[in-house]
């Protein structure tokens, strides 16, 4: 069944966590290093299964590439294989990836002059990929989908030609991952200027550096900051900057509503939960630049009986699962309210105590799994197909371990 049974009730906080690099930089940091035929050296690349599947599709040299359930892959990819000339390559994943939209970013590489045909149904993966001729430098793209979609185009853009020029049309979402890829731009020595809802990247295809070190993933470090909400323990965790690139590192002022405190010493974060510190009854969060929190801010919540709405969360429909639908089923069964609409979550109205051994399903989603863990440090849990973590912070169970969690895995 794959089964985990954790409780954290005994947690050991004197001992220093190590966090593996961003996904997310890692993720755009190869593919440059793939398209620009670099040597650049990267340290501290993430070992999530995202990372892993993104190289082993850089390295394959057949004519049908699955990602699995890699959204980012999917997206960096398809531009890659467009702009790169590919002929008769087929991108594709598994069922819940075929049913994740691509059209947008699709549409915007066939203006530029990509021939890509779609294997199944339209705006969808599978895809075909069979050449690629610049037609055009100046694209509008709908912002209001998939962040990545833009992140995609700029990551290539110093590759063609002529550049690129990108109009972002309507609501940006998760703009942070646009800057975080702009600003990698900025350090291989690329131009990459974003002003207002225009995006300009010049031609260039000369690499400036030698090295580049992975700043360690923030989203990761979100559960050890709910674990420290909800059972006032210290952690040391490591390397992180004050001055960080990725958008979730503002996490640090997130969970001061829930009275952590977060102070940094030279590459390390160390998390206090404040004594003076009065909790909120009612807290209310708007998570468009920042919806891979909300799973995590939500079960902190449901822990320490915090009024909770958060909002901006309209990407969570078209994630791993229905994240707001999950959130709401797995939630109910601890006696909590949960009202989602097509872009928010609310919790209220909790139980005087939570109930034991609730079995948390994570509907193959990595981040069902990571943020309800935190919880065990309250009462025990059952967390099925707890091996779901492997997609981004495959090192978690074993961290969990190290801090003196109990964990009981059935096979």
């Amino acid at each position: 069944m794959n089964s985990l049974k954790i409780s954290g009730f005994n947690i050991n906080s004197k001992k220093k966590i190590v966090i593996s690099g961003s996904k997310s930089e890692s993720n755009r940091v190869l593919i440059l290093k793939y398209l620009f035929k670099s040597d650049v050296i990267i340290d501290n690349l993430s070992n999530s299964d995202d990372t892993k599947v993104l190289l082993k599709a850089l390295e394959n040299q057949t004519d049908i590439i699955d990602i699995h359930h890699a959204g980012t892959a999917m997206r960096f990819l398809t531009s890659l294989f467009a702009v790169t000339n590919k002929k008769n390559i087929i991108l594709t994943g598994s069922s819940r990836m075929q049913q994740r939209p691509v059209g947008e970013l699709v549409d915007s590489l066939k203006r530029l002059g990509a021939d890509i045909i779609y294997e199944k149904e339209i705006g969808y993966p599978p895809l075909r990929f069979n050449g690629f001729n610049q037609t055009s430098k100046l694209i509008e793209l709908r912002s209001d989908i998939s962040s990545q979609f833009a992140s995609s185009l700029i990551l290539v853009a110093p590759y063609l030609n002529h550049g690129l020029q990108i109009k972002l049309i309507g609501n940006i979402l998760s703009k942070p991952y646009i800057l975080l890829t702009c600003e990698i731009m900025k350090r291989f020595g690329f131009s990459c200027v974003i002003n207002n809802n225009e995006i300009k990247i010049e031609p260039n295809k000369k690499l400036s550096i030698k090295s580049y070190s992975v700043e360690s993933d923030w989203s990761s470090a979100s559960y050890l900051y709910s674990i420290v909400a909800l059972s006032g323990v210290e952690l040391n965790l490591s390397s992180f900057k004050s001055n960080s690139l990725q958008g979730d590192s503002k996490l640090s002022k997130i969970y001061e509503n829930f009275g952590v405190e977060t102070y940094f010493k030279n590459d390390e974060i160390i998390l206090k939960r404040s004594k003076s510190h009065k909790m909120k009854r009612f807290i209310e969060l708007d998570l468009i630049e920042n919806p891979d929190l909300a799973q995590t801010i939500i079960v902190t919540s449901l822990g320490l009986s915090i009024h909770t709405k958060l909002t901006g969360l309209n990407t969570l429909k078209i994630k791993e699962t229905d994240r707001l639908i999950a959130l709401k089923n797995e939630i109910s069964k601890f006696n909590a309210d949960v009202i989602i609409d097509g872009q928010s979550i609310e919790i209220k109205n909790f139980p005087k105590t939570l109930p034991e051994n609730i079995e948390i399903d994570t509907y193959n989603d990595h981040r069902m799994a990571l943020a309800f863990a935190p919880l065990s440090v309250l009462v025990k849990l059952v967390i099925n197909d707890y091996f779901v973590i492997s997609k981004s912070f495959p090192e978690y169970w074993a961290i969990l371990q190290k801090l003196n969690f109990n964990l009981e895995f059935d096979n």
